[in-house]
Protein backbone atom coordinates (compact mmCIF):
# COMPACT_ATOMS: atom_id res chain seq x y z
CA UNK A 1 0.00 0.00 0.00
CA UNK A 2 1.60 3.45 -0.48
CA UNK A 3 2.12 5.66 1.80
CA UNK A 4 0.61 8.80 2.42
CA UNK A 5 1.50 11.90 1.21
CA UNK A 6 2.74 13.89 4.21
CA UNK A 7 0.37 16.90 4.45
CA UNK A 8 2.38 20.47 4.27
CA UNK A 9 2.84 22.05 7.52
CA UNK A 10 0.70 24.54 9.08
CA UNK A 11 1.17 28.33 8.40
CA UNK A 12 3.24 30.72 10.24
CA UNK A 13 2.43 34.29 11.07
CA UNK A 14 3.30 36.36 7.56
CA UNK A 15 2.68 33.83 5.22
CA UNK A 16 -0.38 34.32 2.97
CA UNK A 17 -3.92 33.00 4.33
CA UNK A 18 -6.95 31.93 2.13
CA UNK A 19 -9.97 34.30 1.63
CA UNK A 20 -12.15 33.58 4.09
CA UNK A 21 -9.98 32.31 6.59
CA UNK A 22 -7.37 29.63 7.67
CA UNK A 23 -9.01 26.16 7.74
CA UNK A 24 -9.62 25.32 11.51
CA UNK A 25 -7.82 21.87 10.75
CA UNK A 26 -4.55 23.57 10.27
CA UNK A 27 -4.34 25.47 13.73
CA UNK A 28 -3.33 22.21 15.78
CA UNK A 29 -1.19 18.95 15.18
CA UNK A 30 -3.64 17.80 17.29
CA UNK A 31 -7.08 18.86 18.40
CA UNK A 32 -6.85 21.11 21.17
CA UNK A 33 -7.51 20.28 24.70
CA UNK A 34 -11.22 20.62 27.01
CA UNK A 35 -10.59 22.22 30.30
CA UNK A 36 -11.33 18.56 32.09
CA UNK A 37 -8.91 17.23 29.83
CA UNK A 38 -5.89 19.76 30.19
CA UNK A 39 -3.04 19.59 32.57
CA UNK A 40 -0.59 16.87 31.71
CA UNK A 41 -2.17 15.25 28.46
CA UNK A 42 -2.19 18.96 26.78
CA UNK A 43 1.16 19.64 27.45
CA UNK A 44 2.51 16.45 26.10
CA UNK A 45 -0.07 17.52 22.75
CA UNK A 46 1.58 20.81 23.00
CA UNK A 47 4.94 19.20 23.17
CA UNK A 48 4.18 16.98 20.52
CA UNK A 49 3.15 19.96 18.30
CA UNK A 50 6.48 21.33 18.67
CA UNK A 51 5.90 23.89 21.36
CA UNK A 52 8.71 24.82 24.00
CA UNK A 53 6.63 24.59 26.62
CA UNK A 54 7.37 22.36 29.52
CA UNK A 55 4.72 20.02 31.21
CA UNK A 56 2.11 22.57 33.55
CA UNK A 57 3.14 21.81 36.95
CA UNK A 58 0.49 19.27 38.65
CA UNK A 59 -2.13 21.09 40.93
CA UNK A 60 -1.01 20.67 44.75
CA UNK A 61 -2.96 21.08 47.87
CA UNK A 62 -1.42 24.17 49.17
CA UNK A 63 -3.37 27.52 49.13
CA UNK A 64 -3.15 29.79 46.10
CA UNK A 65 -0.59 33.07 46.30
CA UNK A 66 -1.45 35.43 48.50
CA UNK A 67 -2.56 39.28 47.02
CA UNK A 68 0.10 41.51 46.22
CA UNK A 69 0.68 43.20 49.96
CA UNK A 70 -0.37 40.77 51.89
CA UNK A 71 2.73 38.61 54.05
CA UNK A 72 2.14 34.89 53.70
CA UNK A 73 2.65 32.91 57.15
CA UNK A 74 3.06 29.50 57.93
CA UNK A 75 -0.48 30.28 60.23
CA UNK A 76 -2.54 30.93 56.39
CA UNK A 77 -1.25 27.47 55.47
CA UNK A 78 2.28 28.66 53.40
CA UNK A 79 5.21 26.79 53.69
CA UNK A 80 8.78 27.52 54.23
CA UNK A 81 9.38 27.13 50.00
CA UNK A 82 6.51 29.34 49.57
CA UNK A 83 7.46 32.11 51.72
CA UNK A 84 10.87 32.06 49.73
CA UNK A 85 9.74 31.80 46.33
CA UNK A 86 6.82 34.44 47.35
CA UNK A 87 10.29 36.60 48.61
CA UNK A 88 12.00 36.43 44.98
CA UNK A 89 9.14 36.79 43.04
CA UNK A 90 7.70 39.87 44.75
CA UNK A 91 4.64 41.79 43.06
CA UNK A 92 4.98 38.83 40.30
CA UNK A 93 1.53 36.75 40.36
CA UNK A 94 0.19 35.00 37.15
CA UNK A 95 -1.41 36.92 34.87
CA UNK A 96 0.61 40.24 35.70
CA UNK A 97 3.20 40.02 32.96
CA UNK A 98 0.87 39.55 30.09
CA UNK A 99 -1.46 42.04 31.44
CA UNK A 100 0.77 44.94 30.88
CA UNK A 101 0.65 43.90 27.35
CA UNK A 102 -1.55 45.31 24.62
CA UNK A 103 -3.88 43.94 21.86
CA UNK A 104 -2.59 46.29 19.30
CA UNK A 105 -1.88 45.16 15.90
CA UNK A 106 -3.22 42.30 16.18
CA UNK A 107 -7.03 42.19 14.44
CA UNK A 108 -9.06 39.00 14.38
CA UNK A 109 -10.69 39.06 10.77
CA UNK A 110 -14.30 39.87 10.36
CA UNK A 111 -16.33 36.80 11.39
CA UNK A 112 -20.27 37.64 10.25
CA UNK A 113 -21.53 34.29 11.70
CA UNK A 114 -20.65 34.63 15.06
CA UNK A 115 -20.50 37.12 17.85
CA UNK A 116 -18.17 37.39 21.52
CA UNK A 117 -16.25 39.98 22.98
CA UNK A 118 -12.82 40.77 20.00
CA UNK A 119 -10.94 42.15 22.84
CA UNK A 120 -11.58 40.03 25.43
CA UNK A 121 -10.66 36.75 23.25
CA UNK A 122 -7.32 38.36 22.02
CA UNK A 123 -6.37 39.25 25.78
CA UNK A 124 -7.37 35.84 26.96
CA UNK A 125 -5.67 34.45 24.09
CA UNK A 126 -2.25 36.36 24.67
CA UNK A 127 -2.40 34.96 28.46
CA UNK A 128 -1.98 31.73 27.53
CA UNK A 129 1.10 29.81 27.88
CA UNK A 130 0.13 26.57 26.69
CA UNK A 131 -0.59 28.03 23.31
CA UNK A 132 2.70 28.32 20.86
CA UNK A 133 2.95 31.64 19.32
CA UNK A 134 2.07 30.21 15.71
CA UNK A 135 -0.78 28.41 17.32
CA UNK A 136 -2.36 31.69 18.63
CA UNK A 137 -1.92 33.39 14.96
CA UNK A 138 -3.23 30.57 13.16
CA UNK A 139 -6.37 30.56 16.01
CA UNK A 140 -6.77 34.21 15.26
CA UNK A 141 -6.85 33.50 11.14
CA UNK A 142 -9.40 30.49 11.62
CA UNK A 143 -12.06 32.80 13.46
CA UNK A 144 -13.95 33.13 10.27
CA UNK A 145 -14.49 29.72 9.82
CA UNK A 146 -15.19 28.94 13.83
CA UNK A 147 -18.54 28.11 14.95
CA UNK A 148 -20.21 30.36 17.28
CA UNK A 149 -20.04 26.91 19.97
CA UNK A 150 -16.25 26.10 18.69
CA UNK A 151 -15.43 30.11 19.80
CA UNK A 152 -17.44 29.35 23.00
CA UNK A 153 -15.59 26.40 23.95
CA UNK A 154 -12.51 28.01 22.78
CA UNK A 155 -13.10 31.07 25.06
CA UNK A 156 -13.82 28.52 28.31
CA UNK A 157 -10.11 26.96 27.73
CA UNK A 158 -8.43 29.75 27.63
CA UNK A 159 -10.61 31.01 31.20
CA UNK A 160 -10.24 27.76 32.26
CA UNK A 161 -6.01 27.95 31.91
CA UNK A 162 -5.75 31.16 33.44
CA UNK A 163 -8.11 30.69 36.50
CA UNK A 164 -6.01 26.86 37.10
CA UNK A 165 -2.56 28.08 36.92
CA UNK A 166 -3.73 31.19 39.15
CA UNK A 167 -4.69 29.08 41.55
CA UNK A 168 -1.42 27.10 41.82
CA UNK A 169 0.69 27.31 44.92
CA UNK A 170 3.74 29.64 45.25
CA UNK A 171 5.49 27.29 44.67
CA UNK A 172 5.22 27.37 41.10
CA UNK A 173 5.82 30.88 40.58
CA UNK A 174 8.97 30.98 39.48
CA UNK A 175 8.54 28.53 36.50
CA UNK A 176 4.87 30.21 35.43
CA UNK A 177 6.64 33.60 35.40
CA UNK A 178 9.77 31.98 33.37
CA UNK A 179 6.90 31.17 30.95
CA UNK A 180 4.64 33.48 31.41
CA UNK A 181 7.55 35.78 30.10
CA UNK A 182 8.59 34.21 27.03
CA UNK A 183 4.96 34.51 25.77
CA UNK A 184 5.18 37.55 26.17
CA UNK A 185 8.08 38.26 24.07
CA UNK A 186 6.12 35.67 21.45
CA UNK A 187 3.03 38.15 21.80
CA UNK A 188 5.44 41.34 20.73
CA UNK A 189 7.02 39.18 18.17
CA UNK A 190 3.82 38.52 16.90
CA UNK A 191 2.78 42.04 17.20
CA UNK A 192 5.66 43.12 14.88
CA UNK A 193 5.16 40.27 12.42
CA UNK A 194 1.48 41.76 12.18
CA UNK A 195 2.77 45.62 11.57
CA UNK A 196 5.37 43.85 8.63
CA UNK A 197 2.66 41.81 6.63
CA UNK A 198 0.77 45.08 6.88
CA UNK A 199 3.41 47.10 5.10
CA UNK A 200 3.98 44.58 2.44
CA UNK A 201 0.80 44.28 1.68
CA UNK A 202 0.26 48.13 1.02
CA UNK A 203 3.69 48.24 -0.74
CA UNK A 204 1.64 45.58 -2.65
CA UNK A 205 -1.15 47.31 -3.57
CA UNK A 206 0.40 50.73 -4.35
CA UNK A 207 2.45 48.80 -6.75
CA UNK A 208 -0.64 47.41 -8.26
CA UNK A 209 -2.47 50.49 -8.36
CA UNK A 210 0.82 51.93 -10.39
CA UNK A 211 0.38 48.88 -12.61
CA UNK A 212 -2.99 50.10 -13.08
CA UNK A 213 -2.52 53.74 -13.85
CA UNK A 214 0.16 52.78 -16.73
CA UNK A 215 -2.17 50.06 -18.40
CA UNK A 216 0.26 47.30 -17.29
CA UNK A 217 -2.43 45.14 -15.65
Amino acid sequence: MADQPTPPPPPRPGDPVPTGGLDPSQVFASPPQTPAAQGTQGAQASGQQGGANPPPPPADMGPPPPPVGVVATKEMGYDDEDIKILAQVGNYRFGSITTSLSNDKVAIPAHPETKFDEQKFLTLLRGSISLTRDEKWRIIQAMPKLSQFQIDELQKILEEERRKFSELSPKHLLQLQRLEQKHSEDWKDLQAVVVQQGARQEEQNQAEEIRKQLGLS
